[in-house]
C-alpha cells in the first residue's frame, strides 16, 4: 500500500518531521512518501496562506508520480480536502477530521491545542465542517509560530501542556495535536496531562490504510462528484 502524505507548506525540514510520524504510526507494508509543494507560504497561519497553500496542494496532488492507495494532507486546518475528494480517485484523508473523529471515540469532548491564537477561528470552520465542531470544547493556541516549534523542543513541551490545562479546564477529555509539526509530542504530554492525545498524523495515516484494505472511497454520488471538464490554467512551473 502506498500512501502520499502532503505537507501544506513548502518548508521541507515539516515534510520530513511529518513524514517520520506518518512511517512510525504506518502498518507493515505501509510505504509513504512526503510532498512538498513548490509554491505557497513557508507556513501556514491564517486564512491567506491556508487558501494559497490549498491551492498549491491541489496543483501538487494532480501532478504525482506514479500511483498512490490513498492521500493524507498534514494541514491542520487548512482549506483543500473537499477539492481534493473531487480531483484524485483514492481515498483523501485529512488530518484535522482524522483526529477529531478519533478522539470522538475516546471522550465525550476533546480540545485542541493549536499554534498561534490566529488560526483557532480557522480550526473551527474545519471541525464544523466536518460534522465534529460540537464535540470540540475548545481550540487553544499555544503562542508559538509553526517555524517556532523545533528551535526549543522543551519549550514547545512546556507550551503544549500549558493550552492542555486550559482546553481540559474548559472540558475536553481529549487533547488533539492542532499542527503537523506536533508530531512527535502525543506521548509526552499524555502522560504529563493524564488524557490521551491525538496526533492528526498517525491518525490520518491509520484510517487511511483502513479505507484502503476495506476497498472504500470517495462516493461521486453528490457533493464529490468529479469536476467538470473544462479548461483551467494551474500555477506555471518555476513562476513565482
Amino acid at each position: 500500500m502506498r500512501i502520499a502524505v502532503t505537507n501544506c507548506n513548502t518548508t521541507p525540514a515539516m515534510t520530513e518531521q511529518i513524514v517520520r510520524g506518518a512511517r512510525s504510526a504506518a502498518g507493515p507494508g505501509t510505504l509513504i512518501t512526503g510532498h512538498t509543494p513548490d509554491w505557497g507560504p513557508e507556513s501556514a497561519e491564517g486564512w491567506l496562506d491556508s487558501y494559497l497553500s490549498a491551492a498549491a496542494v491541489l496543483d501538487l496532488l494532480r501532478r504525482l508520480d506514479g500511483p498512490v492507495d490513498a492521500v493524507v494532507m498534514a494541514g491542520f486546518g487548512e482549506h483543500g480536502r473537499e477539492g481534493a475528494r473531487e480531483l484524485l480517485d483514492v481515498p483523501v484523508v485529512d488530518i484535522t477530521e482524522a483526529a477529531a473523529h478519533l478522539a470522538c471515540l475516546l471522550g465525550r469532548r476533546f480540545g485542541v491545542v493549536t499554534t498561534l491564537d490566529r488560526t483557532t477561528g480557522q480550526i473551527q470552520d474545519s471541525l464544523h465542517t466536518a460534522g465534529v465542531g460540537q464535540n470540540c470544547a475548545a481550540v487553544v493556541g499555544t503562542g508559538l509560530s509553526v517555524l517556532d516549534l523545533d528551535e526549543d523542543s522543551d519549550r514547545t513541551t512546556s507550551a503544549f501542556v500549558a493550552a492542555g490545562r486550559r482546553a481540559m479546564a474548559a472540558g475536553a477529555e481529549v487533547l488533539v495535536l492542532g499542527c503537523a509539526g506536533m508530531t512527535g509530542l502525543e506521548r509526552g504530554v499524555s502522560a504529563a496531562l493524564g488524557t490521551p492525545v491525538v496526533d492528526g498524523v498517525g491518525a490520518a495515516v491509520r484510517l487511511a490504510e483502513s479505507l484502503v484494505s476495506l476497498g472504500l472511497t470517495t462516493s461521486r454520488v453528490g457533493g464529490y462528484a468529479k469536476p467538470l471538464p473544462k479548461h483551467r490554467t494551474w500555477h506555471p512551473p518555476g513562476a513565482g
